[in-house]
């Protein structure tokens, strides 16, 4: 069930995410390569060789990792859930607004905010020990700084 894990952002404080829907030729990765299944390679015995998939389902959880602490988050990739058949792909593709920000944001809400507390308190929490405020700058003259919480959080808690 880790692989759904990511449905709890449309109970949090966090804006919903959206599906984006695919259908054709296989060309969505699941996350890094087309869909594909290990099978005994023929002219290496003991060794493994990938091959696309004729028929099949992924679901690729979220994925990310940490840098440089155990909370220094940084995403990686979207969920998506795939199924391919011959050739052709229906995907589902889990699209957050401000993509990086959010994940990262949403994921130090979840594993690292204190349960015992409300949302609005594990929000307050989570903008003190992981501020998402980044400065946008053009040829080294800082222009704006950006909130990240304030597009990426439901109104009630910005």
């Amino acid at each position: 069930m880790r692989s759904i894990k990511f449905l709890k952002t449309f109970t949090s404080p966090f804006r919903p995410i959206r599906p984006k829907f695919y259908i054709g030729k296989t060309t969505i990765g699941t996350p890094y390569f087309y869909p594909r299944k290990a099978i005994k390679d023929p002219d290496k015995p003991g060794w493994l060789k990938f091959v696309p998939k004729k028929i099949g389902f992924d679901f690729v959880e979220l994925g990310w990792k940490t840098k440089w602490s155990d909370k220094d988050i940084r995403f990686e990739h979207a969920p998506i859930w795939s199924f391919v058949f011959f050739g052709y792909q229906f995907a589902i593709i889990w699209k957050a607004p401000e993509q990086d920000h959010y994940w990262e944001c949403w994921l130090y809400y979840e594993l690292y905010t204190d349960k015992t507390k409300s949302k609005s308190e594990r929000i307050i929490q989570c903008r003190e020990e992981f501020p998402c405020v980044w400065i946008k700058s053009v040829d080294g003259v800082n222009e704006d700084q950006i909130d990240y919480y304030e597009l990426i959080l439901r109104k009630k808690y910005i």
